[in-house]
């Protein structure tokens, strides 16, 4: 995991791939350094099969892609967004994949299958009695045999399931980027995360968290001592959320949703859009501020909490647990508005009542001024080695989306390049640490990747 003294020790972002240089020019100390060694795994190497290049020795292999079809007669629905990964036992694991699947899109597959569905189970269906197309698929796959067990859909019913987190009681919460109200093609609000069970076999009833705010969600990480959840929220004037369970370990019992303040800063601007508010490696001491009307019929709940003296993020994107710490991605913060990476050390809390001995503290731990540094960053997570793996979402015809690793002191390379004009996005680890997990998002593929995560060069 990534130590809090690890990533103090330099807050510099950096990237060299070969032999080209990338800058990330807030450092004007180290910009124009050259290194005479490769930072990362090497030269990325193109894929004969014109999917994913990887550097030598890593390889990967599909084990799940768009229409095939599942256990459960369904089929693999296409935009694989999130996912996390959960030990089943010694030899196989359970991937919960994330499908953002939107009611604009004509006639999916998996709708003309309704009669294959339990529409009881279902969170919302449409005016033809079908059940919304987006939700949770379930990959069991076996990491001895490197084989795809099975694969159903675990949740259904639901917009846009775009990213999520894992939590410490195996389950995976998935998130709604959606805050589509009543409409002719859906019965019921939008906007929500709903808990799935990582060890179900079948689907499973959606169930939206209700007190966990209705929003624009992206993705959810827990404190494993506290059960406190962190929530992004993907708005160009986005807030930092969390949720403090009534219940430790059982989010439908309700709790309190609060939003980041910066102390004495209120209203705080961290996107870095029109001034430099926010440098790399400070240090903000935060507080937190309860919010009410969760539910948000008008959807301004980030207004209100602004209002209120909540800091502004810049569309937060991927979140990810480390060690005593979290770092979350804004993919349009910065001065050129093509990503910031954030870190946060929560604050600690005294007995059952969380109060808050300190505040707790924000910094800026990336920003990129080169697209072809950093570009986008979206989903993240932490790799054996303690970096940061963050997969790029941008659509461009001039740069390809990578998946890049960054250094413990901030360095940035290339660990991937996607082949296609698509997102890489879901990345996890195998609990011993030796896949990689990621999803293609359209067409959907999943991806298992192998390779020798030990030999990193720096």
């Amino acid at each position: 995991m990534i130590s809090r003294r690890a990533f103090n020790q330099g807050l510099v972002a950096l990237a060299f791939t070969g032999l080209s240089q990338h800058v990330l020019a807030k450092n004007a100390g180290l910009s124009n350094q050259l290194l005479s060694k490769t930072l990362g795994y090497g030269k990325l190497n193109n894929d004969p099969q014109g999917i994913l290049d990887l550097p030598s020795g890593f390889s990967y292999r599909v084990i799940s892609a768009l229409g095939e079809t599942m256990s459960d007669s369904l089929v693999v629905p296409d935009q694989a967004d999130g996912m996390g990964c959960f030990a089943l036992d010694e030899d196989r694991v359970v991937l919960v994949r994330n499908h953002e699947i939107s009611t604009t899109i004509s006639a999916p597959k998996n709708l003309a299958h309704s009669n294959k569905i339990n529409l009881d189970l279902a969170y919302d269906i449409n005016r033809h009695q079908q059940a919304l197309p987006g939700g949770t698929s379930h990959l069991i796959y076996n990491l001895k045999t490197e084989r795809l067990e099975r694969q159903f859909m675990s949740l259904i019913g639901t917009i846009r399931n775009c990213s999520g987190g894992i939590t410490p009681w195996n389950s995976w919460l998935t998130c709604e980027e959606s805050v589509q109200k009543v409409s002719e093609e859906n019965s019921k609000d939008h906007g929500y995360i709903f808990e799935v069970p990582a060890n179900v076999t079948s689907l499973t009833k959606a169930t939206p968290l209700l007190a966990m705010g209705r929003f624009n969600h992206e993705a959810a990480c827990v404190d494993p001592k506290t059960n406190i959840v962190y929530l992004t929220e993907d708005r160009a004037d986005s807030l930092f959320y969390r949720f403090i369970p009534k219940t430790p370990k059982k989010l439908a019992d309700g709790g309190r949703l609060q939003a980041l303040v910066i102390v004495k800063k209120e209203k705080f601007d961290t996107r870095n859009w029109h001034s430099e508010t926010m440098k790399i490696g400070d240090n903000y001491a935060t507080k937190w501020i309860d919010l009410s009307d969760v539910q948000s019929p008008n959807d301004d709940l980030r207004q209100q909490g602004f209002e209120a003296g909540a800091a502004l993020f810049a569309r937060g994107e991927g979140i990810h647990w480390a060690e005593n710490e979290l770092y979350f991605c804004c993919s349009s913060g910065g001065s050129e508005k093509i990503g910031q990476i954030m870190r946060y050390v929560p604050s600690k809390f005294e007995g059952e009542k969380n109060e808050e001995e300190y505040p707790g503290s924000l910094s800026l731990f990336v920003e990129s001024a080169d697209k072809l540094t950093f570009n986008y960053g979206d989903n993240i997570c932490v790799a054996p080695n303690q970096h940061l793996m963050v997969c790029e979402d941008q659509y461009t015809d001039t740069v390809d989306n990578h998946i890049k690793g960054i250094t413990p002191d901030g360095r940035i390379y290339d660990f991937a390049k996607v082949r296609w004009q698509t997102e890489p996005a879901g990345g996890c680890f195998s609990p011993d640490g030796n896949v990689f997990f990621v999803n293609l998002y359209s067409p959907a593929l999943t991806l298992a990747v192998t390779g020798p995560w030990q030999k990193f060069l720096s």
